[in-house]
């Protein structure tokens, strides 16, 4: 296996978009490391001379340190970390229950941030690397029933916005990447709701969680075809600081954009009012 070429480290690779993603990077012919919390789930690799299995679970800091360590005696570098891990946790606000959405935070944002921080001391080194951010449409758009899981998601967009111009001029690319709905695990086993519904929220967050349970395994999206446009991007001279997949996606931001459009121009003047007046 040539050494030049580019070692991938994905975190989340038992299931879906991490799976996919490491079949299409050996399919490419570069390297990769392929992490998940059970690394039985990933005895197809296990064998591959361009693949390190190791188990990872972005919530625990040592094996964070086990991972990049073992990605780095093997390949000697990582050149793309792909972030991932991580999972939903549908509930209206109030129904939410503080010890499942602070491990959500745990695993989506803070997971995601130790790992960020584990690479880039070597990709500053090095004058080059690249950051991939698994974030979702819900990422840029609330919804009902969703609400503490677009709140990691939008923390994951703003981190990656600012790590992307505090990288840029050490040579270091950031795509933050925003799916809509694939058929992936997110809405099946993976997906975490309330013990404790309440009854005033079943036309809003409970209808969105009959409809995301509805449509698992009937999503539109592809995540083999999210992988290669994945690869796609991050090979590009000039990478994407957002990739919208999907068209579901990419509809919805567009109409949620040109509605922030009207109401920013519909109350321009309250805005601008909040300023000093004009020095004469």
């Amino acid at each position: 296996m040539p050494t030049d070429t580019p070692v991938w480290l994905i975190t989340g690779c038992s299931t879906g978009f991490g799976r996919e993603l490491v079949r299409a990077v050996l399919d490419c012919g570069q390297r990769v490391v392929a992490t998940a919390r059970r690394p039985a789930s990933l005895e197809e690799f296990a064998g591959h001379p361009a693949a390190l299995v190791a188990e990872l679970d972005v919530t625990r800091p040592e094996q964070i340190a086990q991972a990049l360590a073992a990605a780095e005696s093997r390949f000697g570098r990582v050149d793309v970390l792909v972030n991932n891990a991580g999972y939903g946790y549908l509930s209206a606000i109030e129904e939410g229950e503080d010890d499942e959405v602070r491990a959500m935070f745990e695993a989506n944002v803070f997971g995601l941030t130790a790992m960020t921080k584990a690479v880039l001391p070597g990709m500053r080194a090095r004058r080059r690397g690249h950051i991939v951010n698994i974030s979702s449409m819900g990422g840029l758009i609330g919804f009902p029933g969703i609400g503490y899981y677009n709140a990691t998601k939008f923390a994951v967009e703003g981190l990656s916005e600012a790590l992307a111009k505090e990288c840029a001029p050490l040579g270091i690319k950031v795509t933050v990447v925003e799916p809509g709905p694939f058929r992936t695990d997110w809405a099946g086993r993976s997906l975490k709701t309330p013990q404790t519904p309440i009854a005033d929220y079943a036309a809003t967050a409970g209808a969105r969680r009959d409809a995301v349970r509805g449509y698992s395994g009937q999503q539109p999206g592809d995540p083999v075809r999210a992988a290669q446009a994945i690869i796609t991007a991050v090979e590009a001279p000039e990478p994407p600081l957002h990739l919208v997949l999907g068209r579901v996606a990419c509809d919805a931001v567009a109409a949620d954009l040109a509605a922030f459009e009207r109401e920013l121009a519909v109350w321009r003047e309250v805005s601008l009012g909040a300023d000093f007046p004009a020095s004469k």
